[in-house]
């Protein structure tokens, strides 16, 4: 029987649906059509980081601490990823052969600007979807026995070692990890941790460059040298690290690397990369099978083939990769380590615990402490249901700030004042 009242409740459902466009492109009409003069950077850098605040579509009145999960694309970015659907779903493309979701093509005018950004060659990229799709290409890819050894950290992400943890139990390779302290102290500690754990039969050393745990920023480079002379491959999970702060793969020297650039860059979420250094890309096997999957002449290319895939998340890629370099990444990272080492001081100032590490080398946008007797979960839905703002928080009493280059000063200090309020009402026994 038809039912006219859920038949228009449906019709309402839908038509209000047709408006989201609209307000959606008059939240980005509203943005800026350029960024802030670089003159105003040198005058004022916070007036520069406010006016440059308004590309993104994060409501004024919310405080975003949260940038290590995801971050948020701003609108040269969504710009862009419009203007790849407008383009591609016309189907107008030159060649009849040709269509838009290119699935097995090379994407060289979205892995060239990608390559640059990472100081690397084009046919050592593969554009991935995230970090945990890469890192899974490189333990699937890789020839190893039953015994071989892995080594990697007690912080990696479940994203990261999980994988590596598949395999295990499926092939009987062997997971071995080592224990970094909280906080870690210098570089000589972790690479003592790594060089004590390596026996005969590890053959590959993986690693965070930027742990998700507590945001150290491991030594990436000694690491990887570290590996090289016993003859094992390094492979890095650089999930936070794009966009983050700089990065040049080949001055890193590692065999493997993978990244999550919808964190740092910015970039739209479902884009990521793997990386493989060229002497070592035969040695990985494809994951995903379809044409091309054993074409040694491609490189890293057939790492990227999986058939029918979302271009226009390509067209954001490239967008936030021109955005990065248009700010300047040394101004990012600089801002970066600022608002930082900002709120790890004022939170250091209120008693807790940092797992932060004191060396400046160690750290970068990531603070992360420990609140002893604090309900870290607890306080979390309470920032965030009574005050709009949004932190990490882990069992039992962690927080985990990140501190992304749009973050305003007065936003961190809303931030601590609502920290000193929840304390206080907890103390009190009101909550």
């Amino acid at each position: 029987m038809f039912d006219r009242r859920n038949f228009l409740a449906s019709l309402a459902g839908f038509a209000g649906a047709l408006t989201l466009p609209q307000r959606l492109l008059a939240d980005l009409a509203q943005a800026p059509g350029k960024l802030p003069d670089a003159s105003l950077y040198e005058a004022n850098e916070e007036a520069y980081w406010t006016e440059l605040r308004r590309q993104f579509l994060i409501p004024e009145d919310e405080v975003y601490l949260n940038n290590g999960t995801v971050g948020s694309s701003p609108a040269p970015v969504l710009r862009a990823i419009f203007d790849g659907y407008n383009e591609t779903e016309k189907l107008a493309e030159t060649e009849p052969e040709d269509y838009p979701i290119w699935g097995y093509a090379a994407w060289n005018e979205f892995r060239d600007p990608l390559a640059a950004f990472l100081g690397c060659t084009r046919d050592e990229i593969a554009i991935l979807r995230n970090a945990t799709e890469a890192n899974s290409y490189i333990a699937n890819g890789l020839d190893l026995q039953p015994g071989d050894e892995v080594l990697m950290t007690d912080q990696e992400h479940p994203g990261g070692e999980g994988p590596w943890q598949l395999r295990a139990k499926r092939y009987g390779i062997v997971v071995k990890k080592v224990a970094l302290p909280k906080p870690v102290p210098n570089a000589a500690a972790v690479l003592n941790l790594f060089s004590d754990a390596i026996t005969p039969r590890t053959r590959v050393l993986f690693f965070s460059h930027i742990t998700t745990v507590t945001g150290v920023v491991l030594p990436a480079r000694e690491l990887c040298a570290l590996a090289r002379s016993k003859g094992m491959l390094s492979a890095v999970d650089g999930a936070h690290v794009t966009g983050m702060m700089r990065l040049n793969l080949h001055e890193l020297g590692c065999d493997m690397y993978t990244s999550s650039p919808h964190k740092w860059l910015q970039a739209p979420k479902g884009t990521g990369f793997l990386y493989v250094r060229d002497e070592v890309i035969d040695r990985v096997w494809s994951t995903i099978a379809t044409e091309g999957w054993d074409a040694r002449n491609i490189r890293a290319e057939r790492f990227q083939r999986i058939g029918s895939s979302n271009v226009p998340v390509l067209w954001g890629l490239r967008a936030a990769l021109q955005l990065a370099n248009q700010i300047g990444l040394e101004r990012i990272e600089r801002r970066h380590r600022q608002m930082a080492d900002y709120i790890l001081k004022e939170m250091l100032a209120r008693g807790v615990d940092s797992w932060t590490s004191p060396d400046p080398a160690l750290r970068c946008a990531i603070a992360t402490v420990n609140v002893p007797q604090f309900q870290t979960m607890e306080a979390e839905t309470w920032l965030w249901k009574t005050k709009k703002i949004r932190i990490r928080g882990g069992a039992p009493s962690k927080i985990r700030l990140s501190t992304p280059y749009y973050l305003l000063r007065k936003d961190v200090d809303r931030f601590l004042a609502a920290f000193d309020e929840y304390r206080h009402l907890k103390h009190a026994g009101k909550l």
